[in-house]
């Protein structure tokens, strides 16, 4: 019987999750795909198999939480003819921390430490790190492993990580770590051959968003630092904001720490400006001034990171889009490239219209590309090759 890698990204009601079987040479094919949704609530169920016909498409008892789903989705994979016996589970981990600069096979001690980060993503890490919790007391005796998303960026010149605060705030991690890492690694090794040893910025656009700097496929700098919110505004987080707004709104607006993190995490970005909604298709569909400017932002500070990485590769020879934005949405790639006009890009309408894969003119002297992202087979690799 193959054996099989698990593939889980767990959020606050849902997670999804993929397949993978392992051939020979340890070769990975996803084999099922999925989501379960409304978990606490009103749990759906949703799989495909690699051709994309639905497998799965069903309603699950409402008020089972993470616990319950998990146990249900083994269920439905262990009764499966020929699904395979799982070898491994692989997670996606928002914060590796200083700790973690590769994936690890998660011990107790993991855990733990991996629990002392949830104050540097409490939009991600509790819930990455709940089903490591369920699956270790279901089935002990199956190998998981920790996939992280800051492990990409930890090969940052060391200028590029620090803060200008004193030396033992940096020693106890307050540093610039760098974040979708999982993302920008499948990247990194899918570019064009001609741009594989270049210098290339990839902007993860999604309802997060980040973009990197890479240089010969390797992370030098990222836009996003201590937490995933910073950098470019995203779907309900701010981006980059100066940290004396902070302190005026504790000590002048008489907002308490909770309050903040509401409002930096929750109540800005996409939907915060716009007042309509964090979807870009929406937003892209609306005729509302708010949502005219949440995009005319997004697109202005997604320039101004593009200068700046720009800056520390000193010099661009490519430019890839990716992510849910990134691969769908032409009129933001059209924007994006038009005001990069200055850096050597040229658009080409017609491809950028029919989603790439190359969106450049010949005569670019910055090419352009759309390259789908595949986080779950970068996790799959990253578990195949810990266990």
């Amino acid at each position: 019987m193959t054996d099989a890698i698990l593939v889980i990204n767990a959020g606050s009601s849902s997670i999804k999750f993929s397949v993978f079987a392992v051939g020979d040479q340890d070769r990975l094919a996803e084999t099922l795909k999925g989501q379960i949704d409304g978990i606490g609530t009103a749990p759906h169920f949703k799989v495909r198999n690699a051709a994309g016909a639905v497998l799965a498409d069903a309603d699950w008892p409402a008020g089972g939480g993470h616990a319950d789903a998990l146990e249900r989705l083994h269920g439905w994979f262990d009764g499966r003819p020929n699904a395979g016996a799982l070898r491994a589970v692989g997670h996606r981990v928002v914060h590796g921390g200083p700790d973690y600069a590769a994936p690890v096979v998660v011990t107790p001690e993991v855990l733990d430490r991996l629990e002392t980060l949830v104050p540097l993503a409490p939009l991600h890490q509790p819930h990455n790190l709940a089903p490591i919790r369920i699956i270790r007391a279901q089935m002990p005796d199956l190998p998981q492993v920790a996939c992280f998303d800051t492990a990409f960026h930890r090969g940052h010149p060391p200028v590029a990580d620090r803060f200008a605060l004193p030396p033992d705030f940096h020693d106890r991690g307050v540093r610039r770590y760098g974040f979708h890492g999982l993302s920008y690694e499948y990247i990194a090794r899918s570019l064009p051959e001609d741009l594989a040893g270049g210098r290339v910025v990839v902007a993860h656009l999604g309802n997060g968003a980040s973009m990197c700097a890479l240089r010969a496929g390797r992370s030098v700098e990222s836009t996003m630092g201590f937490t995933a919110v910073d950098g470019l505004p995203m779907g309900t987080r701010c981006g980059a904001l100066d940290p004396g707004a902070v302190l005026h709104f504790i000590q002048h607006m008489g907002m308490d720490a909770a309050q903040v993190e509401a409002l930096l995490y929750k109540q800005s970005g996409l939907l915060g400006v716009s007042g309509v909604s964090n979807d870009m298709r929406t937003l892209l569909e609306s005729e509302a001034p708010g949502a005219a400017l949440a995009l005319d932002l997004f697109v202005y500070r997604i320039g101004q990171e593009l200068g700046r990485l720009a800056a520390s590769l000193q010099g661009l020879d490519g430019l890839v889009f990716t992510a849910g934005i990134g691969e769908n949405a032409a009129p933001i790639r059209a924007r994006v490239c038009r005001d990069a006009g200055w850096i050597g890009v040229e658009l080409d309408q017609a491809a950028n219209d029919a989603g790439g894969p190359r969106i450049s003119t010949p005569a670019s002297r910055v090419s352009v590309w759309v390259i789908p992202t595949d986080e779950e087979r970068m996790i799959a690799l990253h578990t195949l090759a810990a266990v």
